[in-house]
């Protein structure tokens, strides 16, 4: 059987170290003509009385988030000839990540970004703490504060 593209998943934000994420999975994916996918993750919202309410917002959050998502597909396409899958889930994003982890038999990295100063982000604790000796694939930690060389080189 013939190898399968190498995939990688990525968890973005709104945050300038998820899109650092998303460009160095493209990076590498272009250069192992792997395949990258760009997830996500609405946080449920707490319940509103009046549910029409509530169906607009979790509306408009699906909308902002494929309107990201588009964006930064085209531009790692520009930047790397690599057009990322866009997935958008909502729920805990805990459990929404590792469920994409789970569905993709062909995961070869979770690609997260790490804010440049400061703790980390809740996913990148979760993910490189206690749960990490049960996933699926490694997890790569992308720092927020790589310069531009040192992207190219670790791509």
């Amino acid at each position: 059987m013939p190898d399968r593209p190498r995939s990688y998943l990525v968890v973005v934000d709104d945050t300038p170290e998820s899109r650092l994420a998303l460009r160095f999975a493209a990076k590498r994916a272009a250069r192992n003509a792997g395949h990258v996918s760009a997830l996500h993750v609405i946080p449920p919202t707490d319940f509103i009385q009046w549910g029409g309410v509530q169906d607009v917002i979790e509306a408009e959050a699906q909308e902002k988030a494929e309107a990201m998502l588009g964006e930064l597909a085209e531009a790692a396409l520009t930047e790397t000839g690599i057009r990322p899958s866009i997935f958008v889930r909502s729920g805990k994003p805990t459990e929404e990540v590792r469920k994409a982890m789970d569905a993709d038999s062909n995961l070869h990295l979770l690609v997260l970004g790490a804010a440049s100063k400061g703790a980390p982000g809740p996913l990148v604790a979760f993910f490189s703490g206690e749960s990490a000796g049960e996933l699926p694939c490694p997890v790569l930690i992308v720092p927020g504060g790589l310069d531009e060389p040192s992207l190219e080189r670790l791509a």
